[in-house]
């Protein structure tokens, strides 16, 4: 397999194009021959005039690739190595929906023949692929799993907005339904990788490892969270605490604050599903889980209690919430835990608005129902800066002075500009 598709005599294709599939299928495509596909015809159109719609990469990086974009399954006949990157969310009730890895998977099937790979990236928990998506595999496919065809996993590394940590210097995970299999698809990363790929013993430990890199994140942000709780009734800064606490060499450096998107305020979910089933409470992850999805009305409700102790009525009082994405420089509103924050402020009678310089209007609107302003409306009760957008840092005093009312609150939820206001009535996690 590594062999014909070096000599571009088969084609390998990339189901899913998003921040995730769409760096791998360009990568490939300055190796292989490479097809791009996408249920969005919406996306495949702006990918075939170079734009990638997530604003994570540009015009330049679409240049000398041998890749044909389409959302057509019959064009997916030609592929014979399917690397599956789609979204793996959680639903209402915080459980795994695997219905778009599931979706994908039975879009491959249809296309499946004799000699095919099959690779997951999808973030799930262990044994998800051999249980969940090789039966499906088979059951359309008509074909036998081992026999006709080789699956494997390789778990995605992809960060938004990070430019250093990219898919070709950071080590790749990779794994195999056997040793054959392992060989074959280790060899075609490495085409792309850089750093070089790490072969997991077993499909299920290459998902495991995957799981835990953000549910170990998720717990040790969930530690600085609960801190901050108790060192805001002490009265002390939790970002100076840190700093002191961070001179010692093996200090373990995390920062509170809103966890959401759609990686670490969704990835330990899928593992506590998994545990549930097999009888296990996860109590660490669990409550890691719920200090960090109750932050949100925290910040809310500390501040609303800031006004009213100034003797300001919620009600009448103005917000402006300045930050809209789940993280720093990404235009992704996915799971965004600003709005747990906005929807909370709201359920206080408090007139709230939101702007950010990156997200897209539309998509707010369509997801959150909340329409972006353009640009500050007057003079606000509560100024929330909630993501550090690279625009966000040079913001100073003076301008928040323009921004609140005499009365108003400054909150700096990412501690951008700790030492840095000295007048205004300042508070931050």
């Amino acid at each position: 397999m590594y062999n014909k598709l070096l000599k571009k005599e088969k084609k390998l294709a990339v189901i899913g194009l998003g921040y995730v599939g769409l760096p791998i299928a360009l990568a490939f495509a300055k190796k292989t021959s490479v097809i791009g596909f996408d249920i969005n015809s919406k996306r495949i159109g702006m990918l075939k005039k170079s734009i990638d719609p997530s604003k994570e990469l540009a015009k330049s990086e679409f240049d000398d690739c041998d890749i044909q974009f389409t959302d057509q399954l019959d064009d997916l006949k030609k592929a014979e190595f399917f690397i599956v990157a789609v979204p793996t969310p959680i639903d209402t009730y915080k459980r795994p929906d695997l219905t778009p890895l599931i979706s994908a998977t039975e879009t491959v099937a249809k296309v499946l023949k004799k000699g095919d790979y099959v690779i997951f990236e999808s973030t799930v928990y262990p044994g998800c692929t051999e249980e969940d998506c090789i039966p499906v595999l088979e059951k359309i496919s008509g074909l036998k799993f081992r026999k006709d065809f080789m699956v494997g996993y390789s778990p995605e590394r992809i960060n938004p907005g990070d430019k250093n940590h990219t898919l070709n210097n950071v080590v790749k995970v990779v794994s195999g339904c056997c040793d054959e299999a392992l060989e074959e698809i280790a060899k075609v990363y490495e085409l792309v990788v850089g750093a070089g790929v790490h072969r997991a013993p077993s499909i299920k430990v290459a998902e495991a490892a995957k799981i835990i890199e953000n549910t170990q994140r998720d717990v040790n942000i969930a530690l600085m969270n609960e801190l901050s709780l108790i060192f805001d009734k002490l009265n002390i800064n939790t970002y100076d605490v840190l700093e002191a606490a961070g001179t010692k060499w093996n200090f373990l450096k995390f920062y509170p604050g809103l966890v959401g998107g759609h990686c670490i305020g969704v990835d330990p979910y899928y593992l506590t599903y998994k545990a549930s089933q097999l009888g296990i409470h996860a109590k660490v992850i669990n409550s890691g889980r719920e200090i960090n999805d109750d932050m949100g009305e925290h910040v809310a409700q500390t501040l609303v209690k800031k006004l009213v102790a100034k003797g300001k009525e919620p009600t009448s009082a103005k917000a402006l919430i300045i930050g809209a994405t789940f993280k720093e420089n990404v235009t992704d509103i996915r799971n965004s835990k600003v709005y747990d924050v906005y929807h909370e402020l709201k359920s206080f009678g408090v007139s709230v608005e939101i702007m950010d310089s990156l997200a897209d209007k539309e998509e707010v609107l369509h997801e959150y129902k909340v329409q972006l302003q353009d640009q500050p409306s007057g003079k606000y009760d509560i100024v929330i800066v909630a993501v550090s957008h690279d625009g966000y840092k040079s913001f100073d005093e003076k301008y928040f002075k323009t921004l609140l009312t005499d009365i108003g609150v400054l909150a700096d939820l990412k501690s951008l500009y700790r030492g840095k206001i000295h007048e205004l009535d300042y508070w931050s996690l």
